[in-house]
């Protein structure tokens, strides 16, 4: 079994644990970034949110669609079906003894695809950028786990 200590000096797991904390807390920005849309603009998803508002039939002109907050959000879902399954297999992954260097390029190119996915969302940049982005990560993490159930396969 292994000990903290040990799990703090293993630089693949470490090397992980700082990636992961970058895509998460982009992730996380994304979350604040549609609340920021939201509140600038007026447009509310929930009836209980436009109370602050106006009362009534008032209040109801604040539940509306808006293109730029919709766009964040789904930049933001995006995120979420994409970041999640990193972290897990990212996290087995790192675990499993893989080599520095090719851990490393794992994590940096998943997390600049999910940046420039991002970029590529919010501007919008045309198509094929972003689903470059999403390509690009979408691979890495089948990577990862190709070479984690290669090297550790007990099925």
């Amino acid at each position: 079994m292994v000990g903290i200590t040990q799990l703090m000096e293993d630089k693949a797991f470490m090397a992980f644990a700082s990636y992961a904390t970058i895509v998460l807390s982009k992730m996380m920005f994304m979350s604040t970034a549609t609340s920021f849309y939201r509140l600038t603009r007026k447009v509310f998803a929930n009836p209980e949110d436009c109370a602050g508002f106006g009362k009534g039939e008032n209040s109801k002109k604040y539940l509306r669609v808006d293109d730029r907050v919709e766009r964040i959000r789904r930049a933001h879902l995006n995120d979420l079906e994409n970041i999640v399954p990193f972290f897990g297999i990212g996290l087995l992954y790192s675990l499993s003894g893989p080599d520095l260097s090719t851990a490393i390029l794992h994590f940096r190119l998943f997390v600049g695809a999910r940046i420039y996915h991002t970029i590529a969302y919010l501007l919008p940049l045309p198509q094929p950028n972003r689903a470059l982005g999403f390509f690009v990560g979408y691979g890495v993490t089948i990577s990862m786990a190709y070479r984690l159930l290669k090297s550790r396969l007990y099925l």
